[in-house]
């Protein structure tokens, strides 16, 4: 891997190398031009097959060398629901590791649908909220979901249904194998009269760029895949950008600050490296992928004379509009055994209740998925159902009665952006390097609580109508943090409400470019992983044309 000296200039340093920031750092690289990228986690076990662990204990309780996302003991974070509220411990957690959250996830790669990009327009204004169009569309977006799709492989079915985003071109690979939970999803479908789709996954069920395919090892979610068959930045974007030997991937780089001058432009990054001490990269351009959380945390650590209150936030919106993500679970117990454990996590969806249906009374849509995995240690300690004894005799009883038994769905659903729902500072609790700790503030309009009752009920319908019995299906639990952080430097046309422009630049520093979650306008369905890759790639092409232009 090429190496650069701290005090060489490069012409990108890009911070995150996950969704995004793999991307940007690939087509960067590919161009010509010399990049950096800071992450902050380690290596993982890059590219390399058979090392990432399946142990459960491990996974549950990772050392610090093991560990695949952010260690809550030194990168803490705090929660509040609303601005007047006392702030308490957070929980919200990301990929930190070569890949970001890519290197676990549960895959899922839904397209936004056309609509989703103007429903301010076509859903109307909503009291309290800051529903917004997109300043692009879903057409000028389109060549690059299937870039994304090609590029990073995606196993799927295109399908004609007006509840699914329309696709010029087939995916690369075919969908997962249907499981039991998915069967049992057409059963309902059947009776209820609903529309059941497989899953489009960034996990690739045939070989295909040299990586090999789904084993179904039933350890999929949350761990490492060590066949690389999850099509993670780390085993197809990354390694191509080192290829091109223009490329430095520096691990345990742990950025405080982007550095500007007096005329506001980037000068490069200042960083802490694994052995905590400061380092400055310089740069002619600088890159943000690091996520919705982190990439607002840092451009509010980066304040200077020049701005006072945040980089690129003149308009007081950095960090403002955040989408934490909500869902809601619901189980029951079939007759029958499932052997859902085997397979990745998600397989198919009903996807009839994706649009807002002014019938409803409220804004929101959102997706069931049939969720059939739970390792047997996560099962044990907490997979049971409600009345079931949880010590001795009982509880061994009820483990053998109900453990290859259990269907879930989880729906996906939306949250309407809300200024006040954002991530700034914490005035007093720091992290393990002296830095403010993020805070959250979120709270979900009252919509988006009635959607989730909403699926709350319709869980409740299509497990009965799935043959299940002692359907269990909690109260609706508002959002406290998941992997699907959106909002926070949206983008827009109009710099007084927007942090950067139709191309990822940021508005207030003309070399400063931010791609991630954090641009996402509208939260969609809940599923942001595959339009942030589009994005990526949309983004890059006009980055490489600007920057051989001289326009950077």
């Amino acid at each position: 891997m090429r190496r650069y000296s701290p005090q060489q200039q490069v012409d990108f340093v890009v911070i995150g190398s996950g969704a995004a920031g793999g991307i940007m750092a690939k087509q960067l690289s590919m161009a010509g031009f010399s990049v950096v990228v800071l992450e902050q986690g380690g290596w993982g076990k890059y590219g390399r097959e058979h090392e990432y662990s399946k142990d459960e204990l491990l996974n549950r309780y990772p050392s610090d060398e093991d560990r695949l996302m952010t260690n809550p003991r030194t990168q803490p974070n705090t929660f509040r629901r609303t601005p007047n509220d006392e702030t308490g411990p957070g929980s919200h957690s990301y990929g930190c590791v070569v890949g970001g959250g890519t290197v676990t996830y549960g895959g899922s790669s839904w397209r936004h649908l056309p609509w989703e990009f103007n429903e301010a327009s076509t859903v109307g204004n909503i009291e309290g909220t800051g529903l917004a169009d997109w300043p692009i569309t879903y057409d000028e977006l389109e060549p690059y979901y299937t870039q994304a799709e090609w590029e990073m492989g995606i196993s799927g079915l295109r399908v004609d249904s007006p509840h699914v985003a329309p696709m010029s071109k087939e995916y690369p690979v075919p969908p997962v194998p249907l499981k039991s939970s998915g069967a049992l999803f057409n059963r309902a479908a059947d009776k209820l009269g609903l529309t059941v789709v497989p899953g489009p996954l960034a996990i690739i069920t045939q070989p295909y760029m040299g990586r090999n395919a789904c084993v179904h090892c039933g350890m999929c979610s949350g761990y490492g895949c060590h066949v690389r068959a999850r099509s993670s930045s780390a085993v197809t974007v990354i390694p191509l950008a080192v290829e091109t030997g223009n490329c430095e991937v520096r691990v345990r780089s742990y950025v405080r600050e982007i550095a500007t001058d007096s005329s506001g432009r980037v000068t490069g990054v200042t960083y802490f490296n694994g052995l905590r001490q400061e380092v400055f990269q310089p740069a002619r351009a600088v890159v943000l992928s690091a996520n919705a959380g982190e990439s607002a945390r840092l451009l509010l650590m980066s304040a200077s004379n020049r701005f006072p209150d945040g980089l690129a936030n003149s308009n007081g919106v950095v960090g403002r509009y955040l989408m934490l993500g909500n869902t809601y679970s619901a189980s029951g117990l079939l007759p029958q055994p499932l052997n859902d454990y085997k397979g990745v996590v998600s397989g198919t969806g009903i996807v009839d209740y994706v649009p807002t249906d002014p019938a409803r009374g409220f804004y929101g849509g959102g997706r069931l998925t049939s969720r059939g995995y739970a390792t047997p240690i996560s099962y044990g300690l907490g997979g049971l159902s409600p009345g079931a004894p949880r010590w001795g005799a009982g509880y061994k009883q009820a483990l053998r009665d109900e453990a290859n038994h259990r269907m879930t769905i989880t729906s996906f659903v939306t949250q309407l952006p809300l200024e006040n729902n954002r991530v700034d500072l914490d005035p007093e609790v720091k992290d393990a390097w002296g830095l403010p700790a993020m805070r959250i503030t979120s709270q979900s309009h009252p919509d988006d609580i009635k959607a989730l009752e909403f699926f709350r009920q319709k869980s409740i319908e299509i497990l009965e109508a799935a043959g299940a019995s002692n359907v269990w299906a909690g109260p609706v639990r508002d959002s406290r943090g998941s992997a699907h952080n959106r909002g926070t430097c949206r983008m827009g046309d109009d710099p007084r409400t927007s942090v950067v422009d139709r191309y990822h630049r940021a508005h207030d520093v003309p070399n400063l470019f931010i791609v991630d979650g954090s641009n996402l306008v509208t939260g969609g369905r809940n599923h942001p992983t595959m339009t942030i890759q589009a994005l990526a790639f949309r983004a890059a092409e006009h980055l490489v044309r600007s920057a051989r232009a001289g326009e950077v």
